[in-house]
């Protein structure tokens, strides 16, 4: 009997067997179409660091809300049913109301702000934060400034008392829109289309790659260019899940996110310009407006903000600074 060739096969079962336990497929949950720059950007992660782990660690993306509601995703990444996700930070802030702050309407005035702000200390230090909740922050990304684009004619606040806009469900969104005298109406993103065409909603906050892109450009009398709000996601993982991964997984991991999130936000200049142009060719009636369209809205929204939000008023000084 050859003892030697039966230790060589031996250690290269081994090897083998060790290498199939240590792959590892991740499964990360988002709410917009494949067409949106989340979506490509979570593709463009995962297909980074499946290369670079040569198929050790292989994510697999969920986009259109395929997994459920971001509520229902952020209970499945508190149980470890769901690995990864890239949430509106909204949805956090239902459970975390010092997240709120990041909804501060004219907080920051354009991408490159939100990008510093969303690299900032205070905002890194709130990551820490998201442990309680059972999740991992691996970073900030963001969608395009927000806007606002209503059916028919829209010309000042005063045209937009009563209306229907659709916001995300959460009490900063709906506070905001309460106090410019609308009817804030949570909707689900994948609703939207539907409820926008059917005049279930006379409008909603979105950004211009969505406006374009989901056609919600074909139902809008008025887009109304605001810059009011910027639109943060936070990238996490399920606690349980991290706990699964060894140090140099979590590390690359982390280094990664990092990357293509930071990526991302810095396109967003970019992408907001393309978007609106398109819009604009497309022969809709676009609007520019300050802070002062929406009177003393935006004042009220602090006043009652700033104490329900301790984190505001660092993040206030940060920009102030910029």
């Amino acid at each position: 009997m050859n003892f030697k060739k039966i230790a060589i096969a031996a250690v290269t079962a081994l090897a083998f067997t060790s290498s199939a336990v240590a792959a590892k497929d991740l499964r990360l949950g988002l709410i917009t179409p494949p067409s949106h720059q989340w979506s490509k950007t979570a593709t463009e992660m995962a297909e980074e660091i499946a290369k670079e782990t040569n198929g050790e660690i292989n994510i697999l993306i969920f986009p259109s809300g395929q997994l459920g509601t971001e509520a229902q995703m952020m209970q499945m990444l508190q149980s470890g049913a769901l690995d990864m996700a890239f949430l509106a930070i909204g949805e956090v802030a239902n459970r975390r109301a010092d997240f709120g702050a990041f909804f501060a309407p004219f907080l920051v005035k354009d991408v490159d702000q939100a990008s510093r702000l969303l690299r900032g200390e205070t905002a890194q230090k709130m990551l820490e934060d998201l442990r309680p909740l059972g999740l991992v922050g691996l970073g900030y990304g963001m969608a395009g400034m927000r806007q606002i684009v209503m059916r028919g004619k829209v010309a000042s606040q005063q045209d937009l008392a009563g209306r229907k806009v659709r916001t995300m469900p959460i009490q900063a969104e709906r506070d905001f829109w309460s106090k410019v005298g609308a009817a804030p109406t949570p909707i689900p993103l994948p609703s939207l289309y539907d409820a926008f065409a059917n005049g279930q909603v006379d409008g909603m906050q979105i950004d211009f790659e969505g406006t374009w892109n989901t056609r919600y450009v074909d139902h809008a009398g008025t887009v109304i260019e605001s810059n009011h709000m910027m639109l943060p996601m936070v990238a996490v993982a399920s606690a349980r899940t991290w706990q699964g991964l060894t140090e140099e997984q979590r590390d690359l991991i982390h280094r990664k996110a990092a990357e293509r999130l930071d990526d991302m936000v810095k396109s967003y200049a970019t992408i907001d310009q393309d978007y609106l142009d398109k819009i604009k060719e497309h022969g809709a009636n676009v609007i520019k407006v300050d802070r002062s369209f929406f009177g003393p809205s935006v004042d009220a929204w602090y006043e009652e903000w700033r104490a329900k939000a301790p984190s505001l008023e660092a993040l206030e000084k940060e920009v102030a600074a910029y």
